[in-house]
């Protein structure tokens, strides 16, 4: 995946399921909930860090197993949340980011305003139809199985092809 659309970007703020995860959750008989996620995202996450990028999970699901993961990745979250717009708006102006230099990633209906106010929208291959037709990039990998490693890699030689002007 190569876009030079990614050349500006300083920020991505992502949803969760879908996009961390496969979009399906596990839920025992005492009604805990798990999910999958991929070790090689959580790389990625790693590299964006240190390329320097800002970074929140913004996610619909108010669930102990977002900020169970957001935790363990040192990542901001907010969870819970039925209108991200106003959520992303205000990080981006704490962190100091335009909707020109943000990415989003999401994967569903309730992340299309968010996709459609940031300079580039990515979304997961197995994406909803409507986030697909959304994104200006769709990843080869599907939601928690190697989608944002796809994007972490594609941003940090972004970053680095940058630096490197």
């Amino acid at each position: 995946m190569t876009s030079p659309t990614l050349t500006n970007i300083k920020a991505i703020a992502f949803d969760f399921d879908g996009v961390f995860t496969d979009d399906r959750v596990i839920v025992s008989e005492t009604g805990e909930e798990s999910v999958t996620c991929s070790r090689s995202d959580g790389m990625g996450i790693g590299l964006l860090r240190e390329a320097g990028i800002h970074m929140i999970i913004i996610s619909k699901e108010k669930n102990r197993v977002v900020a169970a993961r957001a935790g363990k990745l040192s990542l901001e979250v907010v969870h819970g949340c039925d209108d991200k717009l106003p959520v992303l708006q205000a990080w981006m102006t704490r962190v100091g980011a335009t909707p020109e230099t943000t990415a989003y990633m999401g994967n569903d209906i309730n992340d299309l305003a968010c996709m459609n106010y940031v300079g580039v929208a990515i979304a997961p291959a197995d994406a909803h139809q409507s986030a697909l037709a959304a994104a200006h990039i769709v990843t080869a990998k599907p939601g928690g199985r190697g989608a944002i490693r796809e994007v972490a890699d594609a941003l940090t030689k972004a970053v680095h092809s940058r630096a490197a002007k």
